[in-house]
């Protein structure tokens, strides 16, 4: 019998999956025969195994794949798509989140979800603490399908673990309009049935109202802006379930923004422990003494650096549109959002465990970030062992969920405002966000599809979502819901440097780095005095050999850091085609049914 082999093996890994759930069951009978009726028996083996799907749960520390990244020095999806080496062939090589492409590590994680729902009715106990763990397998089908619309938009939705004979494996896609329904549903499901209260490093009511908010703001914004869909009559009830599921977690849910200094924003990011801040929603605990860790020290200039075009958009302390692009580095951070400064390296930042002020890197643009780079060096123990705890969903997202919402209904007041984007302003010092604010040119420029009577207030708050939540992982969804994908295909720049010499970035007064045309030349840096010249950390424009090196200026011997492969290897971004991926051809193959969908 022919079948869809890598979405077979996926569909029936059951075992595998519960070898990690309950070691004395594993020890008493066979796990292939009969795991399903001895294992789940009762509440506390769906305890068991809804622990076992925290794994998949995200908590993104960049922005990579974005225009909020200048440049970076690994392989990263979107930039080989925007140079066009990503094809049908070759997407199922591509890692996201863990697992190749369509790949039966891939589907797994879906597997692992509708084998619970399909043995439950088989637990006794009583039916709301059983209800409660069905919500969090559905909020978690719920995370999985959304991954897929993002990807893929028409998929193939399954809501049971199937067998290798079940003739639903080589269904084609369902579309989308059927999809983003099915997630609403086990979404609204969640919402009903998950408990409001236990701790927060556990899926409650309220992080099912998150997941809702922002899938439906989304899915609501894509079909808005996205044509080529056909969908677009049906984008107001997304927003409105947006609006009305973020309502309830502001009235209801307990939370606030704490704080009130640009520091107790950093400790959301790079401190140890999240538990009873009352801005978190949802968080993941990482633990020294349990050796569980993560990898947040690798945002500072290990993989990348931030862009110009980021740091142009905080605003001046005043509110107005930051508009001096060529202020030295030493002067460009006064009198700015102090965001800024808990987000990118600023002159005078001191790397924790070190005492001499940061010195930042031109060749990656010179702009890092700091932002979830762990406050102490006792939580950065090595590669892969940092222990800050991380935010999965904060209400200053739900904030901002709202207020975009209703401006996209064009229901939005001055009252929303102030309930929404300007507690975030209050809490840094920054003046609130009006109604009646002017239009930004330079936001006109970036989102030129955004029209109506209140393009000046939509455009604010897409600015102010973008500074608030700068290095979280939602920049790339941002984009493609916008449909302003053309930005990927933008050259980012970084630092400015007025001519090639040497400079202080550190604020003292005395200068750290030089920017020089080659090892040769060092003629900008020859009357600095001798304690200084030989303390420089010099970069070069091209190597001893005259071969360019990874940066160069946008004047030539002045201007902003720009990177040579972006000169080599121009962007290109397709619409509507890269707003998709491709389906891997050897699945199409498998399973003639699946068809590919908008230019692929």
């Amino acid at each position: 019998m022919k079948f869809n082999r890598s979405i077979y093996i996926a569909l029936i890994m059951a075992g595998a999956f519960l070898a990690g759930c309950k070691k004395d069951f594993l020890q008493r009978d066979p796990q292939s025969d009969i795991t399903d009726n001895v294992f789940f028996s009762n509440v506390n083996d769906l305890v068991t195994y809804t622990n076992g799907l925290y794994v998949e749960l995200p908590s993104p520390v960049d922005d990579m794949n974005t225009d909020n990244v200048a440049t970076h020095n690994v392989s990263v999806e979107t930039d080989q798509l925007v140079r066009g080496a990503i094809t049908p062939d070759n997407y199922d090589t591509w890692d996201t989140n863990g697992a190749k492409n369509w790949t039966k590590d891939d589907w797994k994680k879906l597997r692992a979800v509708n084998y619970m729902l399909d043995n439950v009715s088989k637990v006794t106990g009583n039916q709301l603490d059983i209800d409660h763990y069905v919500g969090i397998a559905r909020f978690f089908r719920a995370f999985f399908y959304f991954d897929k619309i993002k990807k893929y938009s028409d998929v193939p939705w399954y809501s049971s673990a199937l067998s290798s004979e079940d003739q639903d494996l080589y269904k084609g896609r369902d579309t989308r309009a059927f999809v983003a329904d099915k997630v609403l549903e086990d979404l609204q499901f969640a919402v009903d049935h998950i408990k409001a209260t236990g701790t927060n490093t556990r899926v409650t009511k309220w992080a099912a109202l998150s997941l809702l908010s922002r899938f439906a703001l989304y899915e609501g914004t894509f079909r808005k802006y996205h044509s080529e869909l056909n969908l677009s009559n049906d984008y107001t009830r997304f927003l409105n379930i947006a609006a009305d599921a973020s309502t309830k977690i502001i009235n209801e849910g307990g939370f606030s923004i704490t704080g009130s200094s640009v520091a107790d924003y950093s400790l959301l990011f790079n401190s140890s422990v999240l538990a009873g801040n009352k801005e978190i929603i949802l968080w993941k605990d990482y633990d020294a003494s349990l050796d569980v860790g993560n990898s947040s020290a690798l945002v500072l200039n290990f993989n990348f650096a931030l862009s110009k075009s980021l740091m142009d958009t905080y605003l001046n302390t005043d509110g107005t549109p930051f508009t001096n692009f060529t202020k030295p580095f030493t002067q460009l951070f006064d009198n700015r959002d102090p965001r800024m400064k808990a987000t990118i390296n600023y002159p005078g930042w001191v790397q924790p465990g070190n005492t001499a002020p940061y010195r930042l890197n031109p060749t990656m643009g010179g702009y890092g970030q700091i932002k979830f780079y762990p406050a102490t060096s006792a939580l950065n123990a090595g590669y892969a062992k940092q222990y800050n705890d991380l935010p999965v969903f904060r209400l200053a997202e739900i904030l901002l969920i709202n207020a975009e919402a209703k401006a996209e209904l064009g229901t939005i007041t001055q009252n929303d405002l102030n309930n929404t984007v300007n507690k975030l302003r209050a809490r840094v010092g920054m003046p609130n966000m009006n109604i009646g604010a002017g239009l930004d040119p330079v936001l006109a420029a970036q989102y030129p599809n955004v029209t109506g009577s209140n393009v000046n207030v939509l455009l604010e708050i897409r600015r102010e979502r973008r500074v608030e939540l700068a290095g979280e992982g939602l920049r790339f969804d941002d984009l493609m819901r916008w449909k302003v994908g053309k930005l990927l295909q933008n050259n980012q720049q970084g630092m400015y440097i007025p001519a090639l010499g040497a400079y202080d970035v550190t604020g003292d007064g005395v200068e750290d780095i030089a920017v020089l045309a080659s090892p040769s030349d060092e003629a900008p840096i020859a009357g600095l005095p001798g304690a200084v010249k030989s303390g420089l950390a010099k970069y070069y424009l091209k190597d001893a050999a005259g071969k360019d090196n990874t940066f160069y200026l946008s004047g030539g011997n002045s201007g902003y850091v720009v990177f040579t492969r972006d000169r080599v290897q121009p962007r290109t971004f397709i619409e509507p085609q890269y707003y998709y991926r491709p389906i891997p051809r050897q699945q199409t193959l498998l399973n003639p049914n699946l068809k590919q969908i908008f230019g692929w």
